[in-house]
């Protein structure tokens, strides 16, 4: 069968036009490739400056949400959490409460057994760990797992109101990459913020220690100058700590200094605050209190102890602490206060003892 001229130009002519739209079509991709390529590094430029954990997380969801145009965002993390003394404190914020939610390590597993990303437009796949608030606006979701360590910590889960915006088909190359970003930033984050925590908390007990409360007590007396609120401080020792040491063993006595910095926690205001001094010693700054007002916690606290022994190997330890309070006249500097609330404590130990 012979062409003619005629139908060879056909031919050639829909040839080029095929040519065309595809030659279209690719730069079309690379063009939302290059788009998608600088939304992706201005979020990992901004994520980068932050300074802590806390900031990196808000400003990476709201950043993403932002850059994408997406419907909904939300933090997936395995409970428990690898970050989660970062989180403790801050996780009943209503940042927090709106945009984090807890999931099963094993229920997290099955959308990242091979820590890949998983997209769908099947809400059914997605409805038992979808948050009650995006449940009615999500036609397609897209899970980028996160890790530290290798290990999988949680996952960010993008929602939208177009159904064809995920599904299984689409690529997720440009997703591994931003999963790959924000773990290596929240890793380097959580460093810096464990050895601020090591620099500042007393790692067996989990108050803070002497350095941060010396900050903490010479910003109170300055506040007291400033305005003429009033300050005390509170000095605690646990009586018999030695022969408790002697008697018992040191696992033990770790468990008293553990058992008495817990308890003064939770006894004290929210806004005062709790430091471990120096081996049984502790100091409580009250903010705003009167020298009389710190007695009557001193008596509190001490009542508190004679009353709650401490459980241990299935039976009770008694345990008793010494208090003394010292009130700032707005003239004495930190080491004079907290001698005052020292020999204080000295008098009401030589009472007891």
């Amino acid at each position: 069968m012979n062409i003619g001229t005629k139908e060879v130009d056909i031919i050639m002519s829909n040839t080029v036009a095929e040519l065309e739209q595809k030659l279209a079509k690719v730069l079309a991709n690379s063009r939302a490739n290059e788009a998608i390529a600088q939304k992706l590094f201005e979020i990992e430029t901004q994520i980068l400056s932050c300074k802590s954990s806390q900031e990196l997380l808000q400003q990476l969801l709201a950043t993403i949400k932002d850059k994408f145009n997406l419907t909904g965002i939300c933090l997936l993390l395995v409970d428990p959490t690898p970050i989660k003394y970062l989180l403790s404190g801050n996780m009943q914020t209503s940042w927090h409460q709106a945009n984090c939610r807890t999931i099963a390590t094993e229920q997290l597993q099955t959308y990242h057994p091979q820590r890949q990303p998983f997209l769908t437009n099947d809400i059914t796949q997605i409805a038992a760990i979808l948050p009650q608030s995006l449940m009615d606006k999500t036609q397609s979701a897209a899970l980028t797992p996160l890790t530290l360590e290798g290990e999988l910590f949680g996952s960010l889960l993008f929602t939208d109101d177009d159904k064809n915006r995920f599904h299984a088909e689409l690529g997720t190359l440009h997703l591994e990459q931003l999963a790959v970003k924000v773990s290596l930033c929240l890793s380097n984050a959580m460093i810096r913020e464990q050895l601020e925590y090591m620099a500042h908390y007393d790692r067996l007990t989990g108050v803070a220690n002497r350095r941060l409360m010396e900050v903490s007590i010479n910003e109170e007396l300055i506040r007291q100058k400033r305005y003429g609120v009033p300050f005390s401080v509170l000095f605690i020792d646990c009586n018999k700590f030695k022969k408790i040491n002697d008697t018992y063993g040191h696992d033990c006595g770790d468990k008293v200094l553990t058992y008495v910095a817990t308890q003064l926690q939770e006894l004290i205001r929210e806004n005062d605050k709790c430091f471990r001094y120096a081996g049984d010693e502790f100091v409580i700054t009250l903010a705003s209190q009167t020298y009389e007002e710190a007695l009557q916690a001193c008596q509190r606290l001490t009542a508190f102890f004679q009353q709650n022994p401490m459980p241990y190997e299935g039976a009770y330890l008694p345990i008793t602490i010494s208090c003394g309070a010292a009130a700032s006249d707005g003239k004495k500097t930190m080491d004079e206060l907290l001698k005052a609330a020292d020999e204080q404590l000295y008098v009401h130990k030589k009472a007891v003892t």
